[in-house]
């Protein structure tokens, strides 16, 4: 009798495959929409910096005029002591947050909100932004990191500049021990091994090299022991279309 598959082990929720969420350091998002937001800039400086185990980005702690204290993704090039503003009439500057309404066309920007109020949802990796390019009525076109156009409402909030970190993953891992740090610290699986490389009774697509002679596309009602590979996919392969052009250059 075979071992139970890797997706069999990862879906029941086990400890051993879940996230180690009780070291990460913070929940980043932006301060609660409200009116002296909306009405007036808060200003806020720049307390430290905090390394969060839990995303790829740095972090900042900022001390807010009236009080509070909040932490931000730190955008590149700010430093200990800058000044950050909040606010509808914030200044076009570094680190700053404001709706996009208030963002010039071409400026980068990073954590966008999908909805406003909602803390922050898109472009918070490591060496990311986002740029404005038009404007639509109430609705802002953004250009995405993946060179996607996506449409926003003017009321969401952004950063402006771009996410601190960048080039982390220009850097080679030299040894497996490197490599095993880098995937402990978020719990994630490492080594991955490849089904193909099995044997029969350790997961469906062992047993045979390169597994000649059987799709990897299964149903989607398939059961847990056989729900490995392509599921439910439409289709396989290279397109048809990339073919052609292929052997035509």
């Amino acid at each position: 009798m075979g071992k139970r598959l890797r997706p069999q082990r990862r879906g029941k929720g086990t400890f051993a495959y879940s996230a180690p969420s009780h070291k990460y350091k913070a929940n980043v998002r932006f301060r609660k929409l409200d009116e002296l937001e909306e009405l007036n800039v808060i200003g806020a400086s720049v307390m430290e910096f905090i390394d969060d185990p839990g995303r790829s980005s740095l972090l900042m702690m900022l001390k807010l005029d009236n009080g509070e204290k909040l932490m931000l993704i730190a955008p590149e090039g700010i430093q200990v002591g800058d000044r950050v503003e909040i606010g509808a009439g914030a200044g076009v500057s570094l680190g700053n947050v404001l709706p996009l309404s208030s963002i010039p066309d071409g400026a980068p920007v990073f954590n966008l909100e999908l909805a406003p109020g909602d803390g922050g949802k898109f472009v918070r990796a490591s060496g990311t932004s986002a740029t404005v390019v038009s404007r639509e009525g109430a609705n802002v076109i953004i250009k995405l990191p993946s060179k996607r156009m996506l449409t926003f409402g003017a009321q969401c909030r952004a950063q402006l500049g771009v996410v601190a970190g960048g080039g982390a993953l220009e850097k080679p891992l030299m040894t497996a021990g490197k490599s095993h740090y880098k995937h402990h610290a978020q719990n994630r699986t490492w080594p991955y091994v490849r089904g193909v490389a099995m044997n029969a009774v350790a997961h469906p697509h062992g047993g045979k090299q390169h597994h000649v002679g059987k799709g990897t596309a299964v149903s989607r009602n398939a059961p847990p022991g056989q729900k490995v590979g392509h599921i439910a996919a439409r289709s396989t392969g290279r397109r048809k279309g990339k073919k052609i052009m292929n052997e035509q250059e």
